[in-house]
């Protein structure tokens, strides 16, 4: 690997063998170095293959900035979450989430704490993920001494969501959003007892694919089952009005709206719950 570019002691630019742009990390690799040198391979511990960032000059520059254990606890973090919940995630995360722990850090040093308005939701939404950010937690605490807020365990699970949803950080959050004002409908329609405990799980994954859809625009490859439809209007009629009041909420608040196939199937997860938790 020849060096293209000095960026600081610490991190280098380069490129690979097919011309790809790179960018190494290594204690020292860049010390004494000039372009046109090769890196040996045990000088490095990290490197960022840049044809899959969004902005490579903004991850260089901020590189260039940044405390290289910022960036080495990025990337831990970021390869515990691949290992442990076995996902892909989007490269950008690196750029996202070492300027967030960067931020965080400073923040809390300046006794400047902020809370996150969707702390509770993200940890019933995303426990997996929420479980990565409480990790984080630990070992920003480790290995600089600042232990960070609890919600920042939540905040750094909403950037993991953001990498495996590959959108923008407020498109997640908007997703979030809307899934708890859907859930706050449905389950006060459904008379769920304060700290029930009932199993959310299958509502939740219901939920969590239909906002990504309304939010994202995708379209709904299905077909349509009028048969079904007719089935479920007539015989589960309480179930059916209540996702028709969740829907034309969606189209007042978000200007979109579920398909029939899509309010179907939710009127029928909610049937399912009504009649095994008697709720």
């Amino acid at each position: 690997m020849l060096i293209e570019k000095i960026i600081n002691n610490n991190i280098i630019s380069a490129r690979d063998e097919k011309g790809i742009e790179l960018v190494a990390m290594g204690k020292g690799i860049g010390f004494g170095q000039k372009a046109g040198n090769e890196i040996a391979d045990d000088k490095i511990e990290k490197i960022f293959k840049l044809e899959n960032m969004d902005d490579s000059e903004k991850f260089k520059k901020l590189l260039a900035l940044l405390p290289i254990e910022y960036i080495r606890l990025s990337n831990q973090i970021i390869t515990y979450a691949k290992e442990t919940l076995g996902i892909k995630l989007n490269q950008n995360v690196y750029l996202a989430l070492t300027d967030h722990i960067s931020f965080a850090i400073e923040r809390q040093k300046e006794g400047m704490i902020f809370s996150n308005a969707l702390y509770e939701e993200i940890k019933l939404f995303y426990p997996n993920e929420y479980m990565v950010g409480n990790h984080a937690l630990y070992l920003i605490e480790d290995q600089t001494g600042c232990r960070l807020a609890e919600d920042e365990a939540a905040s750094i699970a909403l950037h993991i969501v953001n990498a495996e949803l590959n959108s923008e950080i407020s498109t997640t959050f908007l997703i979030t959003k809307m899934m708890r004002e859907m859930m706050e409908i449905i389950e006060d329609k459904m008379k769920v007892p304060l700290m029930s405990a009932y199993p959310r799980d299958r509502l939740i994954t219901n939920l969590k694919h239909l906002a990504k859809r309304l939010i994202s625009e995708e379209p709904l490859n299905g077909r349509d089952d009028l048969h079904l439809y007719q089935f479920v209007k007539e015989n589960y009629p309480k179930e059916y009005v209540l996702i028709d009041k969740v829907n034309r909420y969606i189209e007042n608040s978000y200007h979109c709206s579920m398909t029939e196939e899509e309010k179907i199937y939710l009127a029928l997860n909610v049937k399912r719950m009504n009649d095994l938790y008697g709720l």
